[in-house]
């Protein structure tokens, strides 16, 4: 298990800076200018010098290959660079966003799985009954939602039914626990509507796989209860698709939640990575980039080695 750890842990190395390389030289391919925009905004007129001083400033008239290294020396010791646009410094303005996407990721995944897994489960013991059609209705539906419209729909209800309106500026959960879940849990729900709708199948069609395997049969032969045949025997072998798609989606929720992040007024890691590609913010996206992608690989990983610790076979292999 040690080698295996240590296997996917190397891994991540190149992966990352291949996705480093890639963000970087893209970004310097797309057109616009970061300096040009900041003028237009101001409505000043910039001569050319005024523009080259300030490509200076920013490093922008240093040959790319030197960006690259001096931003890829930092990233070690956290050092991402200080934003184009705002002169912060780029952790900085990520770190105070981050706790609020990462603890919405949280609890729209666990609220995900609360409604996903049992329901899956119910669907597939009680397959074409009208239990089933029930639950394969309420995920179709989850589906077809999108998550911003349902929050949309549910301020409004809260609007005119309950004259009540969630906090519109975020409490830590470590300040008043209270006013950061009556924030939260609004736009937790609504997403982790949907999220568990793909769950929900998910769950569903694993567990009605494994079902009909052999081992379920002879299990069933032996006299086993039918509740040890599906706990023991069949529920540990159909969760390996689901925690796989749960943790995909848990990993897309960190940093793509831009619409829904605007209805509910989060200003989150999605609502800043709109902001940082439309003010060309080189540094920023980037490090946004680099960023998700690191959440992308690393819940990749802690999901494989749930897989691994639940069928032996894949760490062996």
């Amino acid at each position: 298990m040690r080698q295996y750890i240590l296997k996917r842990l190397l891994l991540m190395l190149p992966t990352l800076f291949g996705v480093a390389v890639l963000v970087f030289f893209l970004l310097r391919v797309l057109p616009g200018d970061i300096v040009e925009l900041k003028y237009a905004g101001s409505g000043a007129y910039a001569p050319k010098e005024a523009l080259a001083r300030e490509r200076a400033q920013l490093g922008l008239d240093q040959p790319l290959w030197k960006q690259f290294a001096v931003w890829v020396s930092g990233i070690p010791r956290f050092d991402f660079g200080t934003s184009m646009w705002t002169g912060q410094p780029v952790a900085h303005e990520i770190a105070i966003r981050l706790e609020l996407s990462i603890e919405l990721a949280v609890l729209a995944t666990i609220v995900a799985i609360l409604i996903s897994v049992p329901l899956g489960m119910i669907a597939a013991v009680k397959q074409d009954t009208w239990i089933d059609y029930i639950v394969r209705l309420f995920s179709i539906a989850g589906l077809a939602i999108p998550s911003f419209w349902l929050g949309i729909v549910m301020i409004l209800a809260f609007v005119i039914y309950f004259r009540w309106l969630p906090p519109l500026t975020f409490t830590s959960f470590w300040v008043d626990p209270r006013a950061n879940l009556a924030q939260l849990i609004w736009p937790a729900l609504a997403v982790g509507y949907r999220y568990s709708a793909v769950a929900t199948r998910m769950t569903r069609s694993a567990v009605l796989e494994v079902l009909r395997e052999d081992y379920i049969r002879t299990a069933r032969a032996k006299g086993l209860w039918e509740r040890a045949v599906f706990i023991r025997h069949a529920l540990k072998n159909a969760l390996l698709p689901v925690i796989t798609v749960i943790g995909l989606e848990f990993a897309f929720l960190v940093g793509g939640l831009v619409v829904t992040e605007q209805v509910f007024n989060l200003n989150g890691i999605g609502k800043l990575f709109v902001e940082a590609i439309s003010q060309r913010d080189y540094t920023m996206v980037q490090s946004l980039v680099l960023l998700t992608s690191f959440v992308f690989i690393f819940v990749n990983f802690v999901v494989d080695l749930v897989n691994a610790f639940l069928d032996p076979r894949i760490r062996y292999g």
